[in-house]
């Protein structure tokens, strides 16, 4: 158990850091020599910011329960690089909605910054597209082992390719320099562990969903 909370305790701290130096970069960029540029609190930037911060919460909640699930080396610091990268996201995300004085929820559907938000839902907790419904984190938290392994490796497949989708609407539409960067990173290295997951998948004699 100390050895859980000083992992959550220290990727929080790292959240921190990184929400306070990207705050930084935003009060830079797009400043136009003088006051500070805010986005709409209904634009692609807020938009971008406030769900993937939701979506990214998700992903994180799933990595500390799977390091719980099983003592696989590979399949830990994979979850363990994915929480510390997201998490770190996300203090980025809420940092610039702060700096910004916009609202961390919205009224809207998820996804409208994107023209999706009549989009129907799964339901069960899953509110944007790769996000698994609270009936499969239930179910990965009583799996053990490489059941729990592939399960996991299942979810977080889906996951990054809903997320890929929506970082790739936030390169089309957001107008922050630097926001439009973390955007991209976000689909290039997802992609990339997109490619690691389904070469795990196969070692265990699984594949992913669709």
């Amino acid at each position: 158990m100390k050895r859980h909370i000083g992992w959550i305790a220290g990727t929080a701290a790292a959240a921190l850091v990184a929400a306070g130096a990207i705050t930084y970069a935003v009060a830079e960029d797009g400043s136009g020599g003088g006051g500070l540029s805010v986005p709409s609190a209904d634009g692609a930037d807020a938009g971008f910011a406030r769900d993937m911060a939701v979506h990214h919460q998700q992903a994180v909640e799933m990595s500390y329960l799977i390091r719980d699930r099983t003592q696989n080396t590979e399949v830990r610091r994979l979850a363990y690089d994915i929480a510390q990268t997201q998490a770190n996201q996300r203090g980025m995300l809420l940092g610039w909605l702060d700096l910004w004085d916009l609202p961390k929820v919205s009224a809207k559907p998820p996804m409208s910054w994107m023209g999706m938000g009549d989009m129907p839902e799964r339901g069960d907790g899953s509110l944007m597209p790769g996000m698994a419904t609270d009936t499969e984190l239930k179910k990965l938290g009583t799996l053990n082992g490489k059941q729990a392994e592939i399960f996991y490796l299942q979810l977080m497949t889906d996951h990054h390719k809903g997320g890929i989708h929506m970082a790739e609407g936030c390169v089309a539409k957001c107008t922050v320099a630097v926001e439009k960067s973390l955007a991209q990173g976000m689909v290039d290295a997802q992609q990339s562990e997109l490619t690691t997951m389904k070469q795990m998948l196969k070692e265990r004699g699984a594949k992913p969903r669709d």
